[in-house]
């Protein structure tokens, strides 16, 4: 029954901590920071043990740990524990209103996102991206004034009309599923069943569910929630949005491609799949230049990284194998980004470079983690995104495809150029007069320097059980092993 205690536990530990009284100090807020850190720990070891030995799927196949389903929580779970770590060392800094709400609302989306990846019913998987929106949405108001209101209105507004789009489409597979052919919405029995699917249908809800979760995701044209959002939320709940929520997002869109693969209809999705993927790269590229405000900066870098998840999706072959990867190195290196940019806006109170200089001679350990994030998230070697980025780029001079893979170099290094003006000019700038050394919390850089060694490990070696889970879901998305 782990997978069961997988969902069940952060949404025991969520009512838990809404039922501790709203203290801001003292011992009960230490009992919920531990609540929260010891979840999420006990998460990620349930999590490890299905690597050790699979669990068997329950309620008649409704849940079960499938390659990429695995990959997913395993990104999820990891990021997740980093971040309650560095809470506690964030809510002793910056205290929220509404206390038990902060650790009740991260809880309730590790739940959500734990249901999303475990999920083999295309509905139970709707119902779990409805309810990310739903537990980020009182983090993103974390300040309770006029610019996080706009920007967790326009997050809900334009995340609703995503999630209303995929509702649709998981109405349009249901009608592509012929009846008594296999069980409605099943993931299995679609696969097994694919060809016996009604093709335009299908080609509906293949697109529907890419725009509803593309939505999500942040792709191009569906993006433009993302720079209010990551802008104004408290760092950690961007990372976790960047890291954690796409990749559930992004799982939605593999599933519905898994069917549709299955179904032979693979020369309609992959174009599709590809011209999404080139203009997230377009419009990432264009935008990160100029830009002044880090996190800002981080949320149109997600764009870029949520363009060449689907755009290995639609080259094939080994690009399956890359946006796997992906997933799995880009979730790591935003969360580590994204809670480096916490540590400048506590020490300094603002992300605009205006007023962040110098601060490797400031905030020494968040300054040269942000200088070395800079090379992992533009994937530069030696850390993982560079890897995966490689074996796309592969996958499209392989295919013959070599206009995209130009393309794809050229704006991956117009954004290279761009990220590097404002983060270099940040870290090794000049700092401000009077601008004096700040002591940094362990509390605040363990959870960092833990995912950074994460991605470094990944760019240099892939464990033999984690390349065969990702072989198993490339395959299973029409893909092949590297």
């Amino acid at each position: 029954m782990r997978l069961l205690a997988l969902c069940a536990l952060p949404l025991v530990g969520a009512l838990l901590a809404g039922i501790l009284p709203n203290a801001r100090t003292g011992r009960i807020a230490l009992v919920r920071l531990a609540l929260l850190v010891g979840i999420a720990l006990g998460h990620w070891a349930l999590v490890a043990s299905l690597w050790v030995t699979p669990a068997p799927s329950i309620f008649g196949g409704w849940l079960e740990a499938d390659a990429l389903g695995l990959v997913v929580l395993t990104v999820t779970s990891t990021l997740f524990l980093a971040t309650a770590i560095y809470t506690v060392g964030y809510l002793q800094r910056e205290t929220p209103r509404g206390g038990r709400l902060f650790v009740s609302a991260m809880l309730v989306f590790l739940g959500a996102t734990t249901v999303v990846s475990l999920s083999q019913h295309l509905a139970m998987l709707w119902v779990g991206m409805e309810a990310t929106t739903l537990a980020v949405a009182p983090l993103i108001f974390h300040r309770h004034d006029r610019r996080s209101l706009e920007a967790v209105w326009k997050y809900l507004l334009i995340s609703s009309v995503g999630i209303a789009l995929a509702l649709l489409g998981t109405f349009f597979l249901a009608s592509a599923q012929p009846e008594g052919v296999g069980r409605p919405l099943l993931l299995p029995d679609l696969l097994a069943h694919a060809q016996a699917l009604h093709p335009a249908w299908l080609r509906a809800a293949f697109l529907f569910l890419l725009v509803g979760f593309g939505t999500k995701m942040g792709l191009a044209p569906m993006h433009t929630w993302k720079p209010d959002t990551y802008g104004e939320a408290p760092s950690l709940v961007s990372g976790l949005m960047s890291g954690a929520l796409t990749s559930c997002a992004f799982l939605g869109v593999a599933r519905i491609t898994e069917i549709v693969m299955a179904a032979g209809l693979g020369p309609f999705a992959q174009p599709v799949l590809i011209g999404f993927g080139l203009l997230s790269l377009a419009v990432a590229a264009i935008f990160v230049i100029g830009q002044s405000d880090v996190k800002r900066l981080l949320a149109y870098s997600s764009v870029e990284h949520m363009g060449l998840l689907v755009l290995g999706l639609g080259l094939g072959g080994v690009g399956a194998y890359g946006s796997v990867l992906h997933v799995l190195n880009n979730g790591l290196t935003k969360g580590w980004m994204f809670l480096v940019v916490g540590n400048v806006v506590l020490a300094t109170g603002s992300s605009a470079a205006a007023s962040n200089r110098g601060l490797v001679r400031t905030i020494p350990i968040s300054g040269t983690l942000l200088v070395l994030g800079l090379f992992a998230v533009t994937g530069s070697p030696p850390f993982g995104l560079f890897l995966s980025e490689f074996t796309i780029l592969r996958a499209a001079v392989v295919g013959g495809h070599v206009w995209i893979a130009a393309t794809m170099l050229l704006f991956l290094a117009v954004i290279f150029v761009g990220m590097a003006a404002l983060i270099l000019e940040m870290a090794l700038g000049s700092p401000p007069p009077g601008q004096r050394r700040v002591r940094e919390s362990g509390w605040l850089v363990i959870g960092p320097i833990a995912l950074a060694a994460l991605v470094l490990l990944l760019g240099v070696y892939i464990p033999g059980p984690l390349n065969e889970v990702l072989t198993r879901a490339a395959v299973a998305l029409g893909g092949t092993a590297p």
